[in-house]
């Protein structure tokens, strides 16, 4: 279970959930995590089924009190629903975890997944139907397939504007030429790494229903080196972190993935702590 957040049961669902008690759960949560181990589709270094239990594992240290808004995290009607175990037809587990986040959104709670391979996003956004889909990614994700994959986790973005209007790819360092043409058009806005921290969030992000998704290898490999596809040059986790509280409060779902077992934690406790700072930038409504 996600440390402050209380056992979700969501029996309609019929997932797997967290294996703690349900206790004290909040009967109605105003956030709900959700864990997405899927690691079907990396191309590199695998290991994202172990993010959900990692980035979990790694945010037992965290102080409950938020001093930038003076909230305590164990205050907010948090649950843990678990997670979604994978199946062996990747198309098959979006379709499941859409309907489970959908299931969240109905009951008046904003998911947090926690994944897994950047392919959970897919899910995600089909639950939400964003008008603007913002995500912190070294890559632009804009392949329609990959390794003749139409699920694969290179293809996030490209899926995303099959629902929302618009992409905001913030800290992408690399793509292929296909890829970057694609990003030229107008639907499409490219913020590279050293813009970040003078980006604010647009109109159409304040205004209509944003979906957040955080690849964690937005992050300069320096820092969060258990990841999948690692690429120099990235954001500092303060960057990346004034960023989400940006955009929480104009988010209606929140995602952090492509965590792996392969480092020390760096990976998973920075994961975890963009997770909360999404929770109390969104509860603050800063």
């Amino acid at each position: 279970m996600f440390p402050g957040a209380r056992a979700h049961r969501d029996t309609a669902a019929g997932t797997s959930s967290s294996e703690s008690p349900a206790g004290d759960a909040p009967e109605d949560p105003t956030y709900v995590v959700v864990g997405a181990p899927l690691d079907a589709s990396t191309t590199f270094q695998p290991g994202t089924r172990f993010g959900p239990r990692r980035v979990r594992h790694f945010a037992e240290s965290f102080d409950d009190y938020d001093h930038h808004t003076e909230q305590q995290f164990t205050n907010l009607a948090v649950g843990d629903h678990g997670d979604i175990g994978p199946t062996d037809d990747t198309s098959e587990y979006v379709d499941f975890l859409r309907g489970t986040l959908e299931d969240v959104r109905e009951g008046g709670g904003v998911p947090l997944t926690i994944g897994g391979e950047h392919t959970v996003s897919v899910a995600g956004v089909r639950a939400v139907g964003p008008d603007v889909f913002v995500c912190l990614d070294a890559h632009l994700d804009l392949r329609e397939s990959y390794a003749s994959n139409p699920l694969s986790h290179a293809t996030v973005t490209h899926h995303a504007l099959s629902v929302a209007d618009e992409a905001i790819v913030l800290g992408a360092r690399t793509g292929s030429e296909r890829e970057w043409d694609r990003a030229a058009e107008g639907d499409v806005t490219v913020v590279p790494p050293a813009e970040v921290p003078d980006w604010e969030p647009s109109a159409a992000v304040r205004d209509g229903r944003t979906y957040l998704s955080v690849d964690i290898d937005a992050a300069d490999p320096g820092f969060a080196p258990g990841t999948g596809t690692l690429e120099p040059f990235g954001l500092d986790p303060g960057e990346m972190h004034d960023t989400v509280r940006a955009v929480a409060p104009h988010a209606a779902a929140f995602d952090v993935v492509e965590v792996n077992d392969r480092d020390d934690g760096q990976a998973a406790t920075l994961a975890a702590k963009l997770l909360r700072a999404f929770v109390f930038a969104h509860a603050a409504g800063e």
